[in-house]
């Protein structure tokens, strides 16, 4: 599974994050840990899990949907916050996947 785009997705939105705070840009460097279900999207400077993406289907998701961390080894299974192989990475920032409304 290919995650360059969800890096550029992450890194778009906190270069216009730091131009809005007229900061200078700053390149964000993650690590992916790939377990049976989930690949970890962990960032390195403060090493913190961003989320997690779903390797393949299941029950209730679909292989590459990106779900917010619960905890450091768990994912929120509430709802999927789009999805890495169809480009939908609408809910994707920089701080992690969005919280539901």
């Amino acid at each position: 599974m290919n995650f360059e785009k969800l890096f550029e997705a992450i890194q778009a939105d906190y270069d216009r994050w730091n131009q809005r705070l007229g900061f200078d840009k700053e390149q964000m460097d993650f690590d992916v840990r790939v377990g049976r279900k989930y690949a970890k999207i962990v960032r390195e400077r403060n090493v913190s899990v961003w989320g997690f993406v779903q390797l393949q289907d299941d029950d209730k998701f679909k292989a590459g949907d990106i779900l917010m961390a619960s905890s450091w080894s768990a994912p929120a299974r509430n709802k999927a916050r789009g999805n890495v192989l169809t480009g939908d990475l609408s809910m994707v920032r920089w701080q992690g996947p969005e919280y539901l409304v």
